[in-house]
C-alpha cells in the first residue's frame, strides 16, 4: 500500500469561527455549461441512475438550516493491543483546515502546535480533502506531514481516495478536454468548478500533491471495519479483493486517459446504496467480497442519509444537531460525513462504535 508523506506548511492555530459554505464559482469551462441538478431523493425513492457529475452533486445548505440527527452514544474505549494503538477515522474535510485541527486536537491526536501526539494510534482519513472549503491544499499538507510524524512515533496516518481527489486530478490533468459523460459533452474543469472547486487550491497545487493523491488507496480493512469513501457498490466493478481494487484504480489513473478517469470519477460520485430497504444487502455484498463486519464511509452527508433535507430551500429555523456518526443499514454501515460544509460538523471518531 502506498501512502504519501511529506513536509507541509506550519499548521494554523485552531479557531472557532462561523462555518460558511463558500460561494460556488459560477463559470463555464469550454463548451460544457451545466445547470443545478435535481434534489436528492427522499428515503424510499430510488436514486436516479442517470445522475452525472455535470449536475451539482448536492444542493447547498446554509448554516441556519435545521438538521435533526440522532446523537450517537460515546464510543467505547479501545481494546488493549500489544501491536496497535486505537483506531480513528476522519470524515470528509473539504478544505476546512481550522475545523480539522480543532477536531484532531480534541481527540488528542495532535498537540497545541499541530504535531502528532498520539503515539502508536492509527488514523484513517476517508477522502475528500479539497473543494467547497477555504484551504484544501493546507489540509493535504497537514495529512502528509502527520503521516511522517505518526510513522516515526510507531503509529500511522493514512488516507483513502475520495471522488473529489479524482475530480481535482482530472481538472488539473485534462482541464477543458471533452469527455463522454453519458449525458453529452462534459469537462473535468466544468465539473470541478460546479462542485466547489476553489481557484486558490488549483493555484497552490504542486507535483507532490498530485503524486500523493494519485497513489491513494480506494479501500482498506482495519479491525473488522471495511473503510471506503463512497456509499456505493461501484467498488465491485474494479476487483474481487481490496488489493485488486486499489491496483486497478491506480493503474487507471496511470494510463492518464480522460474518458477512463471520468468514468472512474462518475462511478464514485454515486451514493445512497446502503440507505433504503435494500441497503443491508448491498453492504453485505461488499463485506462478503472484501472482508470485515461493518463498512465505514464518508461521501454522503448524514442529513441527506436521514432524508431530513432535500433541497437548498428547506429550512425549519433551528440549530443543527450533529454530534457523531450515523449507524444504519441494520447496524452494518457507519456514515462519517458530518456535513462540515453545511449544517454539521467535521467528525473525527474512534472505532469501534456501539449501536
Amino acid at each position: 500500500m502506498t501512502q504519501g508523506a511529506g513536509q507541509g506548511p506550519d499548521v494554523r492555530t485552531a479557531t472557532l469561527r462561523d462555518f460558511r459554505v463558500p460561494a460556488y464559482v459560477h463559470e463555464t469551462a469550454g463548451p460544457a455549461e451545466v445547470s443545478p441538478g435535481p434534489p436528492v431523493p427522499a428515503p424510499g425513492e430510488v436514486p436516479d441512475d442517470g445522475y452525472t457529475p455535470t449536475q451539482r452533486d448536492l444542493p447547498v445548505i446554509n448554516r441556519g438550516d435545521t438538521v435533526q440527527v440522532q446523537v450517537m452514544p460515546e464510543p467505547p474505549q479501545p481494546r488493549p493491543s500489544d501491536e496497535h494503538g486505537p483506531l480513528f477515522v476522519v470524515g470528509d474535510v473539504h478544505g476546512y483546515l481550522d475545523e480539522l485541527v480543532a477536531a484532531l486536537h480534541e481527540q488528542g491526536l495532535i498537540d497545541a502546535e499541530g504535531n502528532w501526539a498520539a503515539g502508536n494510534a492509527r488514523l484513517w482519513f476517508l477522502g475528500d480533502f479539497t473543494d467547497r472549503g477555504p484551504d484544501g491544499i493546507g489540509v493535504i499538507d497537514l495529512v502528509m506531514r502527520l503521516s511522517a510524524e505518526a510513522a516515526a512515533a510507531g503509529g500511522y496516518c493514512k488516507a483513502l481516495m475520495g471522488n473529489h481527489e479524482l475530480l481535482l486530478l482530472g481538472a488539473k490533468r485534462f482541464g477543458d478536454t471533452p469527455v463522454n459523460s453519458g449525458a453529452g459533452t462534459a469537462t473535468f474543469q466544468a465539473a470541478w468548478l460546479l462542485n466547489g472547486g476553489q481557484k486558490t487550491d488549483m493555484e497552490r497545487l504542486e507535483d507532490h500533491h498530485l503524486q500523493w493523491m494519485a497513489r491513494l488507496d480506494a479501500m482498506e480493512e482495519a479491525d473488522g471495519h471495511l473503510l471506503v469513501h463512497s456509499d456505493t457498490t461501484a467498488y465491485l466493478d474494479y476487483g474481487d479483493s481490496i488489493e485488486a481494487v486499489n491496483d486497478t484504480i491506480r493503474e487507471t489513473l496511470t494510463r492518464n486517459d480522460a474518458d477512463e478517469c471520468w468514468d472512474l470519477f462518475r462511478k464514485f460520485t454515486k451514493r445512497f446504496a446502503f440507505r433504503d430497504e435494500s441497503g443491508p444487502s448491498a453492504v453485505r455484498e461488499l463485506l462478503d467480497m472484501y472482508g470485515g463486519t461493518r463498512i465505514v464511509h464518508g461521501h454522503s452527508p448524514i442529513p441527506y442519509l436521514l432524508g431530513d433535507v432535500g433541497s437548498e430551500d428547506e429550512s425549519d429555523g433551528g440549530g443543527p444537531v450533529i454530534e457523531g456518526p450515523h449507524v444504519y443499514a441494520d447496524g452494518l454501515a457507519i456514515a462519517m460525513d458530518g456535513g462540515v460544509t453545511m449544517a454539521g460538523k467535521l467528525l473525527v471518531c474512534q472505532l469501534p462504535l456501539g449501536i
